[in-house]
């Protein structure tokens, strides 16, 4: 059955045999209630492009060369950050390259912890220098040391390459940190990953770390979530669904292993606390939204903050991202307090 709403002014939608509801073209407004800088960015057209075609999974150095661009890209939007306040020492740890940052003032109370960052990129992109550059201003904001992962990638290093790095990762810390003193913090595809890295060290027998950040996690492969729907071309940072690349890191297995996508997990053996944030305009909201529900419907001490019209990962320097940053920042110093 299809109908059309008959108030006044119909806004002329309709909803198909089975439900679903078909919409007009409309106009979605920049809102006034986020800061002057973050409706600059959302009123930028160069903001508002079709994202660039990714090359099939079958295709391995299609993908090198677009990864080194799209890489390219990433880097310029860090060229002028400033140095980082501290030392940035690296080493191997099994296959992984670890980048240590330890920032120049540690408070006394946070000399005997440690994060372990999970950066974003679609799982194939942002490794190297790159990563670290993600993880800067939140280690010198947390003002503890931050371990970045810089874990393999796909084409060459499919799953399960990365969850085997940061569980290396974690290994080797768990040798000089109590687990109540690790936390994972990560973003996008970070997040899933590190979602994914607690499941599979948790199911090992491995101790809990003592807290966890997802900003935004990609932790749902099977990309089923409503925002999916209702965010697309809205969110002007992941336009649409990032298939292609799911399938690349995925490497034929079932994307609904909880290993894959954490949010097909099971909580009630345990995951520590959890903050998770998103903005409105997020593609991945559904993503944060339904892990939050799934970690406290299994009893899990789990916080969401989602941020109004915030796109994926954030504005890019608004005072927002601002807010954003602190409030990781004081979950985990929170946290770690309680221990």
């Amino acid at each position: 059955m299809s109908h059309e709403f008959d108030a006044k002014g119909s806004t002329g939608a309709t909803q198909d045999g089975t439900g679903n509801l078909l919409l007009p073209a409309r106009t979605i407004p920049i809102p006034k209630s986020i800061s002057p800088e973050a409706q600059s960015v959302l009123a930028d057209p160069r903001s508002h492009q079709p994202r660039a075609k990714w090359p099939s999974p079958a295709d391995k150095m299609a993908w090198k060369r677009f990864v080194f661009e799209q890489d390219k890209n990433i880097a310029s939007m860090f060229a002028a950050l400033p140095p980082f306040p501290g030392n940035i020492d690296s080493r191997n740890v099994g296959a992984a390259r670890l980048f240590e940052l330890i920032p120049d003032e540690i408070p006394v109370q946070k000399r005997d912890r440690a994060i372990l960052y999970a950066h974003g990129g679609g799982y194939v992109m942002g490794g190297g220098e790159l990563a670290v550059k993600m993880a800067q201003s939140f280690a010198a904001q947390v003002r503890t040391k931050v371990c970045v992962v810089d874990y393999r990638m796909p084409p060459d290093h499919p799953y399960p390459a990365a969850v085997d790095d940061m569980l290396a990762v974690y290994r080797e810390l768990l040798a000089h940190h109590a687990p109540g003193k690790l936390a994972f913090i990560g973003s996008s595809a970070g997040a899933g990953l590190a979602a994914a890295s607690i499941l599979r060290l948790r199911d090992l027998g491995l101790p809990l770390p003592g807290a966890a950040v997802l900003h935004t996690p990609e932790n749902d492969l099977t990309e089923s979530g409503d925002s999916f729907e209702t965010n697309q071309y809205i969110d002007h940072v992941l336009v649409q669904r990032i298939t292609e690349s799911i399938l690349l890191y995925a490497d034929g297995h079932d994307l609904r292993d909880a290993y894959l996508s954490p949010l097909f997990g099971d909580f009630s053996k345990g995951f520590p606390p959890t903050l998770l944030t998103s903005g409105t305009r997020d593609l991945f909201l559904s993503n944060t939204v339904r892990m939050h529900r799934a970690l406290r419907n299994a009893g899990i001490e789990a916080d969401l903050v989602v941020f109004e019209a915030m796109p994926h990962s954030g504005f890019g320097g608004a005072p927002e991202d601002a807010e954003l940053l602190q409030v990781h920042c004081e979950f985990i110093d929170d946290v770690f307090g309680r221990r």
